[in-house]
């Protein structure tokens, strides 16, 4: 009776130890190669809603305001991807807030953080519904055409520091 070679014992080995490597990587990229990657998709971090017009994105709009009739903030932001400076119309009702947004750059409406020094403040002066209903919003470019977004309303507990108050011409 003779034993098994040591070179052959090694082979083997080696051969198992390749076959279990080769089925622990097809198992680890398995999902990945079957799913695509959720980091790579685009989504409204926050509680806002987003929309492309043309090279222009309004990213994670929501207007912050106390009640129905009270003055409403509108928070997110404009990124103009094109290398053309932009004009952006935004319109609530019959409301109209023109921001300009330079090529290639963010402009945030009145939303903290970010990694722009561009703040634009664009408050509409009064809501047409109350907090928790959602508004109609137009954003429209002079290139691209426009866009209406459902655009959520919160009260301001989430966003205290944004809530405008009324200016005393509109009290009165």
């Amino acid at each position: 009776m003779t034993s098994p070679r040591p070179r052959t014992r090694r082979l083997r080995a080696a051969t198992g130890l390749a076959v279990a490597g080769i089925a622990a990587a097809l198992t680890l990229t398995g999902c990945s190669a079957t799913n695509p990657m959720t980091t790579e998709n685009e989504y409204d971090s926050s509680d806002g809603v987003s929309a492309e017009i043309g090279q222009v994105k309004a990213l994670n709009f929501l207007v912050a305001s106390k009640a129905k009739g009270e003055p409403g903030a509108l928070l997110g932001a404009l990124q103009n991807t094109s290398a053309k400076d932009q004009t952006v119309t935004i319109t609530l009702g019959t409301d109209d807030q023109t921001v300009g947004v330079p090529a290639g750059q963010t402009v945030l409406l009145d939303a903290p953080g970010g990694n722009t020094d561009t703040n634009v403040e664009v408050v509409f002066e009064s809501i047409p519904e109350p907090p928790g209903a959602v508004v109609t919003v137009t954003v429209a470019t002079t290139d691209a055409g426009s866009v209406e977004l459902d655009v959520p309303i919160l009260d301001g507990s989430d966003y205290a520091s944004s809530v405008p108050t009324p200016s005393p011409s509109s009290t009165s």
